[in-house]
């Protein structure tokens, strides 16, 4: 384990469509920097090859910003530098993976390689510091919808994952069926509070299932076909179908997230993933307090989308716990968080 209980750690995202720095000393955010690529919003989705052009031409900037807001912190100073070699886009990756390793070498500092899904987890040790595993946590993003055991630091179980579509997958393709923007998560979540969530009833897939997972690639199924029973939609009807969508997507995670507390006992409940940031699964699984006497925890919006905070925190409980990276560590676009549940 490191002596060093309060490191400098330079965190380093680019597993997708976001460029983003930070700097981290513990769970103080010093600096964090993201640079948004807006230039996928008129594909209705990331382009690989965009994203990884538009990560080379910002990286230098990002970093150099991150740095010009840290009270005269200079990359010499930090003790590691972590970064994201997967999940995520394979150009994109590498991008912010040998940028990384370039900085180590010439720095002479540790390289901390970080599972963006399990950086996730520990986004809101960001917002509460005293946050200590066991805990629940559902995970819900764009790539990913699960429901993780978590014991200690890469300590976990799978409890359940989503067999087709992610949550938020779901929410970026019903948003390009009805035509409203992209990203899908905050354009639904803004037009379902114009919406009765009522007017249009979508089934709860694999809700009737003595399951923990998911699945949602029907639910968008229900929709398209909705959508097909009228040449055209109304501004308040289009709002309440993105009500009643939102509206079963949420019923699912809640039940979910339920189930699970009752199979752990787990007290502490994290939310985490950029399908955090919506209001009515905040307000639902806050529910679950008073119900079931859980604690829940999520991180403030900004630390919810792929940041670099997430990454240096998870480079900061790496660092202290002696565990760093060769150089050698390669990019993993389908790299999976490590379930201890199925080793001997």
């Amino acid at each position: 384990m490191s002596e060093n209980k309060n490191p400098l750690i330079l965190g380093i995202e680019s597993s997708c469509d976001e460029t983003s720095v930070a700097l981290l000393r513990g769970f103080d955010v010093l600096s964090h920097v993201i640079y948004s690529q807006l230039i996928h919003q008129e594909y209705g989705g990331v382009v690989p090859e965009l994203a990884s052009r538009e990560h080379e031409t910002a990286i230098s900037r990002v970093v150099d910003k991150a740095f010009a807001g840290a009270e005269g912190l200079t990359p010499a100073d930090v003790d590691a530098i972590a970064v994201t070699y997967g999940p995520g886009l394979m150009g994109a990756l590498l991008v912010g993976l040998n940028f990384a390793k370039g900085l180590a070498i010439a720095l002479d500092k540790p390289l901390i390689a970080v599972n963006h899904v399990e950086a996730h987890l520990y986004a809101p040790f960001l917002e509460f510091p005293e946050l200590k595993p066991p805990m629940l946590s559902l995970l819900v993003s764009g790539g990913h919808t699960m429901l993780i055991d978590v014991r200690g630091i890469r300590d976990f179980t799978i409890l359940g994952q989503t067999l087709d579509d992610a949550a938020g997958e779901s929410f970026d393709k019903v948003a390009r069926l009805l035509n409203i923007g992209y990203p899908g998560g905050p354009v639904i979540d803004r037009l379902s509070e114009k919406g009765d969530p009522e007017a249009v009833v979508f089934p709860r897939p694999y809700l009737d299932k003595d399951s923990l997972d998911f699945s949602f690639s029907g639910l968008k199924t229900a929709v398209l076909n909705y959508t097909k029973t009228k040449e055209s939609f109304t501004d308040q009807e289009i709002a309440d179908i993105a009500a009643g969508f939102q509206a079963s997507v949420v019923d699912v995670l809640e039940e979910k997230v339920r189930r699970a507390v009752l199979k752990t006992g787990h007290k502490h409940v994290i939310l985490a993933g950029g399908v955090a940031a919506n209001r009515l699964l905040r307000k639902r699984l806050k529910g679950l307090e008073t119900k079931m006497g859980v604690h829940l925890y999520y991180p403030p919006l900004k630390y919810c989308t792929d940041n670099a905070a997430m990454i240096a925190a998870a480079g900061v409980l790496y660092y202290e716990k002696g565990w760093t990276s060769g150089l050698h560590v390669p990019a993993v676009p389908n790299l999976r968080i490590y379930d201890h549940s199925h080793t001997g």
